[in-house]
């Protein structure tokens, strides 16, 4: 039995606002993926760029879009962003390199969680580590970059998304109000430019 809560977040909805706001002028899709998350660029088969999420799990694709929000222009034409991810089992040294790269993207998912009405949980993704996590320290790290986003404004398209999820999902307006408001800001940007 689905609850209305679960059918608040569907994945059909966060994926239209995504691709409402940035497939035009970014030619990159939101895409439901498998067992891993991962960046692909455009190819000759695919003439997008997709933004793969984990096994349709919401979490995934707000974390996901975060990594994207931040990527320049010349990261996002190589797979997965042009970085290599080290999967659970890392040690010290490479948890605290983990760490230090994940506070910009865990911080705008933070605010595009709670943008969605969601609650937000800081992920250490080091379970069978050798590595000690202070799960806390780094909450308070992420915590502390998402206020200084909002005090300082978010990346450009990290706060057009932002907006949309926060005028579809606090505002009620509809997916094609809240994707025109998305893509609104992105033109304004770019006359500004």
């Amino acid at each position: 039995m689905i609850t209305q809560e679960q059918e608040r977040w569907t994945l059909d909805d966060i994926m239209a606002l995504f691709d409402g706001v940035f497939s035009e002028r970014f030619q990159t899709r939101l895409v439901k993926g498998g067992d891993e998350p991962l960046y692909r660029p455009a190819t000759a088969q695919t003439p997008y760029h997709q933004v793969i999420f984990a096994r349709g799990f919401f979490a995934s694709a707000l974390h996901e879009i975060s990594h994207w929000c931040i990527a320049g222009e010349k990261r996002r034409q190589l797979e997965d962003y042009g970085y290599w991810y080290l999967p659970d089992g890392r040690n010290a040294e490479q948890q605290q390199a983990f760490e230090k790269a994940e506070i910009a993207p865990q911080a705008l998912e933070q605010l595009f969680t709670q943008a969605c009405g969601r609650t937000f949980h800081v992920s250490v993704d080091n379970l069978g580590g050798e590595a000690e996590v202070d799960r806390g320290a780094f909450a308070k790290k992420v915590a502390d970059r998402a206020q200084r986003y909002l005090e300082e404004g978010l990346p450009q398209r990290a706060h057009a998304f932002y907006v949309a999820l926060t005028r579809y999902y606090q505002h009620n307006d509809t997916l094609e109000q809240a994707t025109a408001r998305g893509r609104a800001l992105l033109e304004a940007a770019a006359i500004s430019a």
